[in-house]
């Protein structure tokens, strides 16, 4: 988990009087699981119940698409227009009772504030940087970050150049793996990444201005819209373990073992009924008569959806940076027909990708419809021509995940 931090000026204890210019300042307790999770306490310049108008609300909107066939699927998303900005740009892909998952280009900056009530988001950012400004602060970000918000935070993305991103949102709370962790909440030796990879906010800006803001909330499966009289960043400090923070996917430090090493290897974070896992770079299985590409396996009770973020994909006919490939539940699926034999001897891969997997079916939306490759559930019907790979680089046949 996060470890503790503190920004802007606090008093001496909790619960007692703190002021500004000898006004009482307003103290927030923003906790997870009622008051027995981690929580932060923020000191407003004013009331966070302050509103002056209760404005529109629109709910969402799911337009879904069940194909006729169960099998597996691509969905070509490298082309997907950009458009409207870090939130009202996300399009739904796939989603289920336990994550949402969507693809976002935006365009435009957010003229808005938001917070989701209702949920905690993981943003990674396949292209740009910026920062991403909140009540706890400044956080800047960069390609290749996953953007950690918990849910209840408010802030916006204030990004640089051209963006692309995967968002996870889930009502229920993304964590780092407990295994990771001692009872302490300190990352124990053996886990992938440390306290060091994790990047809380740089910078806490306080702003007392009194102009109209407008929020837009995340709840009950919609956006409400309030207009505040105030800014809505007007904490003047801060401290606790619930933050927004970023971790590097290139900070993931990649399990090697003798023989191929299953994919909670790569796990990076846990939800309520899934996983999100990253797959980087690595040397690969050492046994002499090791197997460097993944087995085939039936996923019985789960689904993987994987995006491809950057490397040679020769493993997938056709897949291309971009490219995200969704394996059901209730059918094997494995490398390609000659791929087992063509890793033998391969040392290493240089791809990269995230997984989430997880444990209740996913349900599709008219965008996957527009971006399905239907000839993909036949790709392990025909024998690929026989050639001898050179290299991970020439051919990495499958490693990057269990394809």
């Amino acid at each position: 988990m996060p470890t503790y931090q503190r920004f802007g000026r606090l008093p001496r204890k909790r619960h007692i009087q703190f002021r500004e210019n000898g006004t009482l300042l307003t103290e927030e307790v923003m906790g997870l699981e009622g008051f027995v999770g981690n929580e932060s306490i923020l000191y407003h310049l004013h009331s966070p119940c302050r509103v002056k108008e209760i404005a529109d609300f629109e709910p969402l909107e799911r337009a879904e698409w069940t194909p006729e066939g169960h099998g597996h699927r691509h969905f070509r998303t490298i082309g997907i227009e950009p458009g409207g900005d870090a939130v009202t740009g996300r399009k739904l892909l796939m989603w289920n009772q336990d994550v949402e998952i969507y693809l976002c280009r935006p365009s435009e900056p957010m003229n808005f504030f938001y917070r989701n009530g209702e949920g905690d988001e993981v943003v990674f950012v396949h292209e740009g940087k910026g920062t991403v400004e909140s009540i706890f602060g400044d956080l800047p970000y960069r390609e290749g970050d996953y953007v950690v918000v918990p849910r209840g935070t408010t802030y916006r993305f204030v990004p640089e150049g051209e963006q692309r991103y995967v968002v996870f949102s889930s009502p229920g709370l993304i964590e780092i793996p407990r295994r990771y962790r001692n009872e302490y909440g300190q990352l124990l030796e053996h886990a992938p990444y440390y306290h060091r990879d994790i990047h809380p906010p740089l910078e806490l800006k306080t702003h007392s201005d009194r102009s109209e803001h407008v929020v837009k909330l995340r709840i009950k499966d919609g956006h409400q819209t309030y207009v505040l009289d105030y800014h809505p960043f007007d904490v003047v400090g801060w401290d606790g373990y619930v933050y927004p923070w970023t971790f590097n996917i290139n900070d993931f430090e990649p399990i090697t073992g003798r023989i191929h090493m299953p994919p909670p290897t790569h796990q990076t974070f846990q939800g309520r009924n899934f996983v999100i896992c990253s797959f980087c770079p690595r040397k690969l299985d050492f046994d002499p008569l090791a197997i460097p590409i993944p087995y085939h396996h039936s996923n019985l009770n789960s689904e993987e959806m994987i995006y491809y973020v950057s490397g040679n994909f020769g493993s997938r006919k056709g897949i291309e940076v971009g490219s995200v490939t969704l394996h059901p539940s209730g059918i094997p699926h494995g490398p390609h027909p000659g791929l087992a034999e063509k890793s033998i001897g391969l040392t290493e891969t240089h791809e990269l990708a995230v997984m989430c997997d997880t444990f209740h079916p996913l349900r599709l939306t008219e965008l996957a419809r527009e971006l399905d490759d239907p000839s993909y559930a036949y790709s392990w019907y025909e024998e690929p021509a026989e050639k001898a790979a050179s290299s991970a680089d020439e051919d990495p046949a499958g490693v990057t995940s269990h394809l």
